[in-house]
């Protein structure tokens, strides 16, 4: 799979702000957050139009991809190209012909709003699905799940900054997080660890994944 990196669009903006304190003001630089539309297309095609902190954008195309069932695997991504417009980021792959026969099944009728993973499904069986069985032999102990949410903070980089992003992390018994993605969405965080972890072919059943809420 090949695939282009990512554009220079920041992921916060530094504004200059009044801030309140037990009564006093102070005026100061403040980092926001910042969030564009990404229009994801397949094979030419939009598919669907996300609200998401422009990084990884790469990751966020193929893990988009695979939860949403448009692909079964990473090999089925031929391509990945961004594009940034006057308007807006464009995401455009390239999969097999079938697969963008089914993904049209599955397009969305309304921009995929930051808060929300549902937004413009257009029927209960897109907006609920069951997800598989889980068959591993991974067990994971309470004191390492309190220890990669405790780790975790160390490696929000975009958090630290604005105190306004959520965060994906994949750890690994015994050795701690060795992944983590940031994005204004949690369910694009997810997408983007998810697409991160299969670019590098990281076998999922290995290790367990935390997700810190903003």
């Amino acid at each position: 799979m090949d695939s282009s990196g990512d554009l220079g669009w920041p992921s916060y903006r530094v504004r200059r702000v009044d801030r309140w304190r037990d009564g006093m003001g102070e005026r100061v630089d403040d980092c926001v957050a910042e969030e564009a539309p990404i229009a994801l297309m397949y094979n030419g095609e939009p598919h669907v139009v996300m609200l998401a902190t422009p990084l990884d954008l790469e990751d966020f195309a193929l893990g988009f991809s695979l939860t949403e069932a448009i692909v079964s695997s990473p090999a089925e991504v031929e391509s990945i190209r961004v594009f940034e417009r006057s308007n807006g980021i464009e995401v455009r792959l390239r999969i097999p012909e079938a697969r963008c026969e089914s993904a049209r099944d599955k397009g969305r009728n309304l921009t995929g709003r930051t808060g929300c993973g549902l937004c413009g499904a257009r029927t209960l069986e897109q907006a609920v699905r069951v997800p598989g069985h889980v068959r591993s032999p991974l067990v994971v102990t309470e004191s390492e799940v309190s220890q990669a949410l405790l780790e975790i903070k160390k490696y929000q980089r975009i958090n630290q900054l604005t105190g306004a992003v959520h965060a994906a992390a994949f750890a690994l018994p015994g050795r701690g997080i060795v992944a983590v993605r940031e994005d204004v969405g949690r369910h694009n965080a997810l997408d983007k660890l998810i697409g991160a972890l299969a670019r590098q072919e990281v076998a999922f059943g290995q290790g367990f994944i935390v997700v810190i809420i903003k």
